[in-house]
């Protein structure tokens, strides 16, 4: 935060931006990565911490506009576009798995709310997923789900891995 108020004037940084547009929306990316870290306290908490990112999103939509700041602690060092294209990967693998979850077994429309429950839930909808997609069946996921459901040897296929 202390570099962000100086507006990383006093604090070596690397930046990289990038600007995407689609879906009737615009988004600007700022990435700031901070190598030196040896000013930051308790960094001795983090195994292999070699720096730190900022990233500053702005999104247009119409005539609405919202910001956000997320940090990010990593091992990477180098430039900010390393460290954004890195970002922007896992976001989209998790993008993804996040879509054939919702999906396939409507994860979003799910009700379960308490204790562990959601965790665990979602920790058998994955479990689920990678046994389907492992069957190796020309279906797509949803018909390999629903012809499991109702077919007692396709289930076990599933199921055993066989």
């Amino acid at each position: 935060e202390t570099a962000k108020t100086a507006n990383f004037r006093s604090v070596p940084a690397t930046y990289h931006e990038q600007t995407d547009v689609g879906h009737g929306r615009v988004e600007v990316r700022r990435y700031w990565l901070v190598n030196d870290i040896s000013t930051l306290p308790k960094t001795q908490n983090w195994s292999g911490l070699q720096s730190v990112a900022m990233i500053e999103s702005e999104r247009h939509q119409g005539s609405h506009t919202t910001h956000e700041s997320r940090y990010y602690i990593t091992t990477l060092t180098g430039e900010a576009k390393i460290v954004a294209e890195a970002i922007r990967a896992h976001w989209g693998i998790e993008n993804k798995l996040h879509w054939v979850l919702d999906v396939t077994f409507r994860e979003d429309d799910s009700r379960i709310r308490r204790g562990n429950a959601p965790t665990n839930f979602n920790t058998l909808r994955q479990l689920s997923l990678n046994l389907i997609k492992h069957a190796r069946s020309n279906m797509s996921v949803k018909q390999s789900k629903l012809r499991a459901a109702w077919n007692d040897s396709f289930r076990f296929k599933v199921l055993s891995q066989q």
